[in-house]
């Protein structure tokens, strides 16, 4: 029976169903603090989107230590630092307008670490409200779409992948339409 370990097999399986986990963990627990910030409120009854979040990390199993840690960070009783939302705004391939929120810890890192992938993905940073306009409405969908060819719509992607990973980003939105075949 020499080779022949079930631990061999999926451990390679859980390293990356791990650090999904941990991602998720992560961001949702940065929500809670973030909601609870704004709704001054550490109880469900009483702050409806803190509710709504609290779903979401039931539904994906985030232990309750975890969730009540993230809630007593947000009242201020943690040790770290305060969670901040930051907004970078920019512009990548064709014009196409980006918008990245995180929520961080250390706004002025954050900052620093969104500027540098824009700038590795060919792109450029915006002012402050210099991309937000076209992002309007309850839903915050674009209010016109740019339409962009292949070769872009892969520099667009990569661009949008790599804010995706940056582990305090929370949400970006675009108003590029992509080729569905690139």
């Amino acid at each position: 029976m020499s080779g022949h370990s079930k631990w061999s097999k999926i451990k390679n399986q859980k390293a990356v169903t791990d650090i999904k986990k941990g991602k998720a963990f992560s961001l949702l627990a940065r929500s809670i603090t973030q909601s609870v910030r704004e709704g001054k409120s550490g109880n469900p009854d009483d702050n409806p989107r803190l509710r709504t979040i609290l779903e979401k990390a039931r539904e994906i199993n985030l232990p309750k230590e975890n969730v009540q840690r993230a809630i007593d960070r947000g009242l201020g009783k943690g040790s770290s630092g305060v969670m901040t939302e930051v907004v970078i705004e920019g512009y990548g391939a064709a014009g196409v307008g980006i918008m990245a929120s995180a929520i961080t810890d250390n706004p002025n890192r954050t900052k620093a670490e969104l500027m540098s992938i824009f700038d590795a993905h060919e792109g450029s940073t915006g002012e402050p409200g210099s991309v937000s306009y076209i992002f309007v409405g309850d839903n915050g969908a674009p209010s016109y779409t740019i339409p962009v060819s292949a070769e872009d719509a892969s520099k667009i992607r990569s661009l949008l992948d790599a804010l995706d990973e940056q582990e305090d980003v929370q949400d970006v939105k675009h108003n590029a339409k992509l080729p569905l075949n690139d």
